[in-house]
């Protein structure tokens, strides 16, 4: 059985993909090619527990390549992928830290590869598909 997913883990892959840009002043964001793949959220309005209306402190923001991959994520009731009003039209999904373990290693590493590639340069992307035979 694959071990579950923690948030280091979305730190260390992230950490792991070329060109990738720590930007910390608060929250953790990463960037490739001047632009952010994964970033952790503030506590915000849109984002609440529905019982006590407590805004959520640990969500965590993913680039997806398509409105379609979007869905396929939070239309899935077993994902523990959400979006909110606020990010409609908008390509990315959300994942609360405390849901992260419902998924294993591999499903967090395969988004935020994803992500990466969503906001990497085409030459940076094709380049490490190709690296890995994917391309």
């Amino acid at each position: 059985m694959a071990r579950r997913a923690q948030v280091d883990d979305v730190h260390t892959v992230a950490k792991a993909m070329p060109g990738v840009k720590l930007v910390e002043g608060g929250r953790a964001v990463y960037q490739v090619s001047g632009r952010s793949f994964v970033f952790f959220r503030n506590p915000r309005p849109d984002a609440f527990d529905p019982e006590t209306g407590e805004r959520y402190d640990d969500v965590i923001v993913f680039w997806v390549e398509s409105e379609e991959a979007k869905h396929a994520l939070v239309d899935d009731e077993s994902s523990p992928y959400f979006t909110t009003p606020h990010f409609d039209g908008h390509p990315s999904v959300l994942l609360r830290g405390a849901h992260i373990d419902r998924l294993d290693v591999d499903e967090i590493t395969e988004v935020v590869q994803d992500a990466w590639l969503a906001r990497a340069s085409k030459t940076a992307a094709r380049k490490w598909l190709a690296e890995r035979g994917l391309a």
